[in-house]
């Protein structure tokens, strides 16, 4: 089914690398780090897309363009769901069905067609379970 695989959202990306997030940095930087490991992380397009935006001119301390091009280059070697037309009728009829808003639903999407079994998420309900993916904010305390 799924090999243990787990989808990163774009904002634990990003806590990941803006070391202004305080703990969400740590948190972030060392799920990413485990992932690495593990081999086990998958990302999208529309998350790399996102991630460069927010990282270089969001952020309290924007990186500069070419280190995020080179992350983004490392990031390639997860497996990336490219952003089909089947995916893009999936995330719709996802927020028909569950009343996500698009791009949430596209996350879903992108994470189902990955074959992954967890999103890793703080926008989505800890613990929900959408199509089959399990939601987890690896910020939660409960």
């Amino acid at each position: 089914m799924s090999d243990g695989k787990v989808f990163v959202d774009t904002n634990i990306l990003i806590y990941g690398y803006d070391t202004s997030a305080g703990s969400k940095h740590t948190v972030a930087a060392k799920l990413l780090a485990d992932l690495w490991k593990s081999e086990s992380g998958v990302l999208s397009t529309q998350v790399l897309q996102e991630f460069y935006v927010n990282v270089t001119r969001k952020i309290v301390r924007p990186l500069e363009t070419i280190v995020a091009r080179s992350i983004i280059e490392d990031l390639a070697r997860w497996h990336v769901v490219t952003l089909e037309t089947d995916t893009l009728l999936a995330a719709i009829d996802l927020q028909r069905t569950t009343m996500l808003s698009f791009w949430d639903a596209m996350i879903v999407a992108a994470a189902i067609a990955g074959g992954t079994e967890i999103i890793f998420t703080e926008d989505l309900n800890h613990g929900q379970i959408i199509g089959g993916v399990m939601v987890k904010n690896p910020f939660f305390v409960g």
